[in-house]
């Protein structure tokens, strides 16, 4: 059986109830745990996945009930690392993220970004491990981090894991001197699996991209470039045998658009377009694809299942509230 394990920081996201942070009627604040690589592991859990997953945790009360929830719902958090003072955080300024409103990140020295590699042992991390998840969230907090991400994947592939990685582009995280462009392509050249859309590829991996594409772009021109994006990726890395892309278009706050495509080698194949005006909290959508991603090629599925299944996945996140999907595959 697969071992899936998932890298990365835990995090508390906050919002207000009321109209704002500072809503005098109604001054009331939600919390939920959250993180991309979390909510990765929480949706593979829930589709029936052995799953672990390490990130690093203060010594107090809430790192301890997070935790709790992580193991309630059979996630193995053996692996994780107790060190540092504080959990990370994002402040999200809309509405269970049905706008574009601002993302306001407290991530800096959190347990997860003081990270050395003294503080990771290899042979606890990968004992019973057969796939690796990580995401380009890693790396953006800082280049210590970045070097840790580059040991950790080495060893993984020295290990013959498979190794997958969402392209999770957050241009408020990389602030440390460096572009994306500049760290991620020797980190990339560790994948077998990596999926994003074709703008975070441009902006991380430098592959083309039409700048004239937009919202009013049709889907068979939105197919053609991801095919053409994904096989510069396909041939500028020689390790990667997948590739995995989300369209993701918001009309308005509950109006949504989603479709995903899957390339390998000799295969491209789409998902049919999902749409809804119901939304409920667009946070982790992507994280759910990526999990039923996953999921699907763990379990051998052919291409058009695969992203049939990670795009179905992706989409019912759309209505679960809070970061962490519930783990269902449903076409609605």
């Amino acid at each position: 059986m697969n071992h899936i394990l998932s890298f990365g920081e835990i995090l508390i996201r906050q919002q207000s109830l009321g109209n704002s942070f500072f809503d005098k009627k109604n001054n009331r604040l939600e919390i939920f745990p959250g993180g991309s690589e979390a909510n990765v592991a929480a949706s593979l859990a829930q589709m029936g996945n052995s799953v672990a997953y390490c990130s690093a945790f203060p010594n107090n009360a809430l790192a301890d009930e997070i935790l709790t929830i992580l193991q309630q719902l059979k996630i193995d958090t053996s692996k994780s690392i107790i060190t540092g003072d504080r959990l990370g955080s994002y402040i999200l300024m809309s509405a269970n993220g049905l706008s574009k409103g601002e993302v306001i990140y407290d991530r800096k020295y959190s347990s997860f970004s003081q990270l050395t590699a003294n503080d990771i042992d290899f042979d606890k991390l990968f004992d019973g491990v057969t796939w690796f998840h990580w995401t380009a969230l890693t790396p953006a907090l800082n280049q210590e981090l970045a070097d840790v991400m580059e040991l950790i994947l080495r060893e993984a592939a020295r290990r013959n894991i498979q190794i997958s990685v969402d392209l999770n582009y957050r241009s408020r995280l990389w602030q440390y001197g460096k572009a994306p462009i500049d760290i991620m392509p020797k980190l990339i050249a560790y994948c077998d699996v990596i999926m994003g859309n074709i703008w975070a590829a441009n902006t991380m991996l430098g592959i083309a991209v039409d700048e004239r594409l937009d919202r009013q772009t049709t889907k068979e021109e939105y197919l053609a470039a991801a095919q053409i994006s994904a096989n510069e990726i396909l041939t500028k890395y020689p390790k990667c045998k997948h590739v995995a892309y989300t369209f993701r278009f918001m009309d308005s706050p509950n109006h949504n658009l989603f479709y995903g495509t899957f390339h390998t080698r000799v295969e491209n194949v789409h998902s049919k377009t999902l749409e809804t005006l119901q939304v409920i909290d667009r946070i982790g959508s992507g994280d759910a694809f990526m999990a039923g991603l996953i999921h699907a090629l763990t379990n051998n599925m052919s291409a058009q299942a695969v992203v049939d299944t990670a795009t179905a996945a992706g989409f019912h996140k759309l209505f679960i509230k809070g970061d962490f999907g519930d783990g269902q595959i449903s076409w609605f």
